[in-house]
């Protein structure tokens, strides 16, 4: 394992029409392992599965992926299932995740990591229901002085009860993080009366080397402290789904940061910065042409930026 992303592994139910869902293997942590996996990068999952019909369907998808399950608990809860449709270009979510196997992840001891692991991910709805955000949260506290974190909140306001208690855990979170990835989306529900890109140079102060800010078709930025903004554009693509979009991006740049051989951001040239970018981002886009979260493989993403230069 070089790459372990931590936290939920789920159902999405993707509206088709009223009341007419289809169902895929998702959870943003899972998503960013698979777009991690599929681009040759081999990666590990920490989770706990349910037993039921949906655990077995989101098992066989890992198997099929190529993802590491050394890491993974089962139990008889049920699986989390999600309910996602787009309104005017956003996508809404509604869950059925109480007393669910990803929510009662709590293992003891604590689980090591393998010393061939370089990046942790975590992040998402499993830091939003105890025992597993305390659990998720303890295992990338073990491993923050021997990997590089990356963190992405991938908020969910229909999860978040109570927005000032969210705000309060931040900081913890972010402390933890070499590299964050947010979206304007989050950012604009977490902060409404500031300006997205401010609000995330002021997490720059709570300890992360470097902000990524994802804008959808408008491309994204990076964020340094000390240095000036660098932005990528996004490909323009015809857009099917925007599901899955932002894990693939982050499964995309973590695979690219490896092939950088990156062991601290704050070296890494802005050509370097700039080719890591485009990278994941042109991964992003490969995902919006097809309906969930479908990462490319290695030959596609070589063919589709072929394309583009």
């Amino acid at each position: 394992m070089r790459i372990v992303c931590c936290g939920e592994a789920l159902i999405d139910f993707k509206a088709t029409g009223p009341l007419a869902f289809q169902g895929y293997v998702g959870g943003s942590p899972l998503n960013v392992a698979v777009a991690a996996s599929r681009l040759g990068v081999p990666v590990g999952f920490v989770s706990q599965l349910s037993s039921d019909m949906f655990g077995d369907a989101i098992r066989r998808a890992m198997v099929e992926n190529g993802i590491d399950m050394s890491l993974v608990r089962q139990s008889d809860a049920p699986s989390t299932l999600a309910f996602v449709s787009e309104l005017a270009g956003d996508v809404h979510f509604s869950f059925l995740s109480n007393g669910a196997a990803d929510t009662l992840y709590d293992p003891q001891p604590r689980p090591q990591l393998p010393a061939s692991v370089r990046l942790l991910e975590f992040g998402s709805i499993s830091l939003l229901c105890e025992p597993t955000a305390s659990a998720i949260t303890d295992i990338v506290a073990a491993h923050q002085d021997r990997c590089a974190v990356i963190f992405d909140p991938n908020v969910r306001p229909a999860l978040i009860h109570d927005r000032d208690v969210y705000l309060a855990q931040l900081p913890r979170w972010l402390s933890l993080s070499r590299l964050v990835k947010v979206s304007t989306q989050d950012l604009s529900w977490l902060y409404p009366d500031q300006e997205p890109a401010r609000a995330a140079a002021e997490w720059l102060t709570h300890g992360p080397q470097a902000v990524i800010v994802t804008q959808g078709w408008r491309g994204v930025s990076l964020l340094r402290a000390g240095k000036p903004t660098l932005t990528v554009p996004a490909p323009q693509v015809e857009v099917k789904d925007t599901v899955g979009a932002g894990d693939t991006f982050t499964g995309a740049l973590m695979v690219a940061l490896l092939e950088h051989d990156v062991t601290d951001l704050a070296t890494i040239a802005e050509s370097d910065w700039l080719a890591i970018l485009a990278f994941a981002a042109a991964a992003a886009a490969i995902n919006c042409t097809r309906a969930g979260a479908q990462p490319p493989y290695r030959d596609e993403l070589v063919r589709f930026m072929a394309a583009l230069s």
